[in-house]
C-alpha cells in the first residue's frame, strides 16, 4: 500500500484509548458481569460484551441488561458500574501488541502523540500510568471539554494542548464516532481494525486509512514521512 500520494505527514498523532491503544474490555466486562452476579444472573458472554467496549457504560449495560439511557434502572446500573470498574481497572487491561513500538517510532521521528478519549477523567487519570501511557503529550478525557466525541471539541483541545494545528494531526480510533470527530476537526483519520469497532463495518466509516495492526500504522507513518520529509524518516 502507498499513503504518501494523498496524505500529509503529521506533526502529531492523537489516539482514542479503549480499543485503540489499550485492550480494556476484560475489566470493563468484568465490572458489568459483577452487576449481573449481584442480581443472581448468569454472566453475559465476553464475546457479546467485547464489541461494545468502546461505548463504555452505554455499550456494556446495553449488552448485559438490554437497557439504554433513559430506561428505568439504567442510571442506577450506570453509577454502580462506574464504582465497580473504578475499583478494578488494572486487573487485565494492557496495551495492544505493537503499541509500544508504535509510540517509540512516533517519538523517534520527533512527532508528538496524545490521548483523546470519551472515558471520564476519574478513570483515565489513574489508568494511563498503570498501563504505560503516562508519557502522553496530552490527555483529553470525556469530561475535559463540554462535548464528547463525535463532537470535534476534544480533538481540537488535544491539538491545542500540543501546540499543533489540527490539520497537522492524525486521529486514530476504533469507533465510528472517532472518525466523525476527526473529520469534523479537520484531521487525517485512521480506523483501527484491531479494536472493538462495534456493529458497523469500519470499511463504511469513510476513514482516510483502515489498518489491521499498530505495526501497519507505524508503516504508514514511516512511508508518509519518508516521502515528504526524507530527513525525518522514522527509524
Amino acid at each position: 500500500m502507498t499513503f504518501h500520494s494523498r496524505l500529509s505527514a503529521p506533526r502529531a498523532v492523537l489516539f482514542d484509548l479503549d480499543g485503540t491503544l489499550a485492550d480494556t474490555a476484560p475489566d470493563l466486562a468484568a465490572a458489568v458481569n459483577w452487576l449481573r452476579s449481584e442480581r443472581g444472573l448468569e454472566p453475559t458472554p465476553y464475546a457479546l460484551l467485547r464489541p461494545t467496549a468502546s461505548a463504555g457504560a452505554r455499550g456494556m449495560i446495553g449488552a448485559a441488561f438490554g437497557l439504554a439511557p433513559g430506561d428505568d434502572g439504567y442510571e442506577e446500573l450506570r453509577l454502580q458500574w462506574f464504582d465497580r470498574y473504578q475499583s478494578a481497572m488494572f486487573v487485565h487491561s494492557t496495551l495492544f501488541e505493537g503499541v509500544v513500538e508504535l509510540l517509540d517510532g512516533i517519538r523517534a521521528a520527533g512527532m508528538e502523540w496524545g490521548v483523546v478519549t470519551n472515558k471520564p477523567a476519574r478513570f483515565t487519570d489513574p489508568l494511563l500510568p498503570q498501563i504505560g501511557l503516562a508519557h502522553a503529550g496530552c490527555i483529553v478525557s470525556g469530561d475535559t471539554t463540554p462535548h464528547a466525541k463525535p463532537h470535534p471539541a476534544p480533538l481540537l483541545e488535544g491539538a491545542r494542548r500540543l501546540g499543533i494545528a489540527p490539520e497537522h494531526c492524525w486521529y486514530v480510533g476504533d469507533d465510528l464516532r472517532d472518525i466523525e470527530a476527526g473529520q469534523a476537526a479537520g484531521m487525517v483519520t485512521v480506523a483501527c481494525n484491531w479494536g472493538y469497532c462495534g456493529s458497523i463495518d469500519p470499511a463504511t466509516w469513510g476513514a482516510d486509512l483502515l489498518l489491521d495492526t499498530p505495526a501497519h500504522l507505524l508503516a504508514a507513518l514511516r512511508e508518509t514521512v519518508a516521502a515528504q520529509h526524507p530527513a525525518a524518516a522514522l527509524a
